[in-house]
């Protein structure tokens, strides 16, 4: 097995007394209300952050109580208005009016106007900061199931009570349906979030125009989640205030789903229209766009295979089908999650995002669907488009070209294919594209540096401003050592990443009990080039509780390629064990890693990976706990269960081998099942199942529920979560055997 080791520079810090101070105890530690995201001291313990946004091609810092426009030459920041401004100038508070509490929120939706939106919750209020005085308001309605705003029209789309609205531009308002119900849901998500779908309302890019979804999932089965109230009632109360049902539309893979269709409503002529697709049985539509004149509807359709993928084309006024322009097939899964984008300088073509060539990569094509070339090519793959620089005749996208675990940040010449990097090249960068495309703001980490921000003015040779560094909020703690490197995959040839934190005073010549954190499902990793390798929060917690930590994103996993990403096809879990035991090979060639006190954690898929480790490998793996586990992949939803296991009816071995209701049986270690109740997404329907089969087969899982939680919990209850994962490594895997073993240890 080859091994590659990559060791972060605090790492190396720390083992040589540079970076710590020579006593241990000299250094502060860390609690859970420091490290997890719902502690007390969380934020305070993140690295320090800077709220901009553009206006136009400027950058304007925003802060709570300031907005900053920064001097693009010297770095410097110059007060464009307060918030006890705005609040004067709006004249608020008035009336049941509150005064807007906060301009991190700030937008400035007009480059070549000096107008700041804010709102305080009840509106939103157009202020002209040059002016001093509201140029618009807009009343926001309340308890609104979806809305959206177009700035060009002064037009809103809302649903409130399941009925779909529109505000025109002079302010009167118009209720385009009536049949809105649990039932028949118009104007938000639908297919479950799967395909990139985050809304359901699209305004044209004039504003003259709102496309929306319509959904009905009357023919979905219910399923009977219950809410819990408050118990602080008494007994006369019971009745109202007992548990509640709350039953919701999930489609399970092999039953039957819902049919969406897509409707175009007309502000001027005050009419809608729907798209003529046909049968919308057993169909999928995503990624809608519009084209730049607002008269043609574009959007991918896919079969319930999602394995034959068109991009096709509307008339926007009649709702018929002017034809499918592209067609994309695969063996396994198609799967477009991003629309078409036009060229700002030539609305005849748009850029096509595809893994056709077994990586995503950004194709060039005619509006009539006629492809022209491919932009990107090589074996990684492109995350996002960020925008357009008209001068350079470039398209501004993030990739993975630099390295498997970085983003950076490039443009494309469309007419020479040239590429040109437009950050350091390390680390992972999260870059914003100001609308005229010739400004760029950047907020990037390294393995060693927390958090840093540069603005780019893009030219022949770019200006690259460094804004701020943030100083590192862990500094005078106990910090572990945390890595990076690759083993093979059990393919014998793919490298796979992986991260480890050791213990906190790591010593080479004792053993450790070792936790294996996984998660291994699609659309996601978790070891990649930022501050501490994207280490969480609680892996260091544990390291200081005397732990190591080892994470691996095995294939499966995202942005590593189409054959990387589809080897687990029809029989999830097993490649991805596969790969696991592996990394857990390495883990035992280490002489500090303690063979008879490995455990395994994760949540949702991970979830599903650790009951599968703890049952397929019941001699490895000692401790486990699994946070909303999947248990059998036919209760998972339609589009992405059949999506990467075809249906039941048609892949009865894969789930037959998939399904850990046969493998309660063989469960030997001590494993914690923990679950929200309110889970939508992973229905707890898989953790009682399992539950009744160990039971049946006579083996002893441990259950933990929180009541009113959805699939993963909010607030500070995930610091309560969070100290229960930890006791159960801490009653069960850290033990030692024997006084004897202990004092070798010690």
């Amino acid at each position: 097995m080859k091994i590659k080791t990559f060791v972060s520079l605090v790492g190396v810090m720390a083992l040589t007394g540079l970076f710590c101070p020579k006593t241990a105890m000299a250094q502060k530690s860390f609690t859970l209300e420091d490290l997890n995201f719902g502690g007390k001291n969380y934020y305070k313990m993140t690295p320090e952050r800077r709220y901009l946004t553009f206006w136009g091609d400027k950058v304007v810092r925003q802060e709570q109580n300031v907005c900053k426009i920064i001097d693009l030459n010297t770095g410097a920041e110059i007060s464009l208005f307060t918030l006890d401004n705005i609040n004067t100038w709006a004249g608020l508070p008035i009336h049941d009016q509150p005064k807007v509490r906060s301009l991190y929120y700030a937008s400035f939706p007009f480059a070549n106007k000096s107008i700041v939106a804010v709102s305080n919750g009840k509106s939103v209020y157009m202020v002209d900061f040059k002016a001093h005085k509201v140029v618009d308001t807009i009343e926001l309605q309340l308890d609104v199931q979806a809305r959206d705003y177009q700035y060009q029209t002064h037009a809103t789309a809302y649903v409130q009570d399941n009925q779909l609205y529109v505000v025109d531009p002079l302010g009167a308002e118009h209720k385009l349906t009536e049949d809105g119900s649990a039932d028949i849901v118009y104007g938000q998500s639908v297919h479950r979030d799967e395909f990139g779908i985050n809304g359901g309302l699209f305004w044209s890019p004039k504003g003259n125009h709102l496309a929306f979804y319509r959904m009905d999932q009357s023919m979905v089965a219910d399923y009977p989640l219950v809410d819990i109230p408050e118990l602080n009632f008494t007994p006369e109360e019971y009745e109202t205030k007992a548990a509640i049902a709350a039953p919701i539309k999930y489609p399970m893979a092999g039953e039957a789903s819902h049919k969406v269709t897509v409707g175009v409503y007309d502000l001027n002529e005050r009419k809608t229209i729907y798209l003529q697709t046909g049968d919308p049985t057993d169909r999928y539509f995503t990624n809608i766009t519009w084209s730049p004149d607002e008269n043609v509807i574009y959007m991918f359709e896919l079969n319930r295979d999602q394995n034959d993928c068109y991009l096709t084309a509307y008339n926007a006024h009649t709702g018929k089908k002017i034809g499918n322009i592209y067609h994309e097939t695969d063996t396994k899964f198609v799967e477009p999650t991003h629309p078409i984008t036009f060229l700002p300088w030539n609305t005849n073509q748009f850029v096509m995002y595809s893994q056709k060539d077994g990586y995503n990569h950004l194709y060039l094509f005619e509006k009539d669907g006629k492809q022209l070339k491919q932009l990107t090519k090589g074996e990684w793959v492109v995350m996002d488009i960020l925008g357009f620089n008209k001068t350079f005749k470039g398209i501004i996208y993030t990739s993975n070209e630099c390295s498997p675990i970085q983003v950076n940040t490039w443009m494309v010449n469309v007419e020479t294919g040239k590429r040109t990097l437009l950050d350091n090249g390390k680390g992972y960068h999260n870059a914003r594209l100001s609308e005229d495309g010739n400004t760029l703001v950047d907020a990037f980490s390294e393995p060693t540096l927390p958090l840093e921000y540069t603005i780019t003015k893009i030219a022949a040779h770019p200006k690259v401003i460094k804004y701020f560094t943030s100083p590192n909020p862990w500094q005078g703690y106990n910090v572990p050592e945390y890595s990076c490197g690759t083993v093979k995959a059990a393919d014998g040839k793919t490298n796979l990443y992986y991260r480890m934190v050791k213990p906190i005073g790591f010593d080479p010549t004792k053993k450790y009990p070792t936790v294996v954190y996984v998660y291994g499902g699609p659309h996601a990793h978790n070891v990649d080039a930022r501050w501490n390798y994207g280490s969480r929060g609680w892996e260091t917690y544990m390291a200081q509780k005397g732990y190591l930590l080892f994470i691996l994103d095995n294939r499966g996993s995202e942005h590593r390629g189409k054959a990387f990403e589809q080897a687990t096809f029809r029989h999830l879990g097993q490649e991805e064990m596969k790969d696991q035991m592996e990394g857990v090979k390495f883990l035992l060639s280490l002489p500090y890693v303690d063979k008879d006190r490995i455990g395994v954690h994760g949540w949702s898929f991970g979830g599903f990976m650790t009951t599968s480790l703890m049952t397929n490998y019941p001699d490895v793996f000692k401790v486990g706990v699994a946070g909303g586990p999947v248990i059998d992949w036919k209760w998972y939803e339609v589009m992405y269960g059949e999506r990467y296991m075809d249906t039941p009816q048609s892949n009865p071995e894969g789930y037959a081998q998939t399904s850990l209701l046969q493998k309660a049986k063989d469960l030997k270690g001590k494993l914690q099942i923990i679950i929200g109740l309110n889970d939508p997404v992973v229905v707890p329907q898989h953790a009682y199942s399992f539950l009744k089969a160990c039971i049946a087969t006579g083996t002893q899982p441990d259950f933990y529920v929180y009541p009113g939680e959805p699939h993963n919990m909010r607030g500070h209850q995930s610091v309560h979560l969070h100290e229960r994962i930890t006791q159960y490594f801490e009653d069960y895997l850290k033990p030692l055997k024997s006084n004897n073993e202990k004092s070798t240890q010690e």
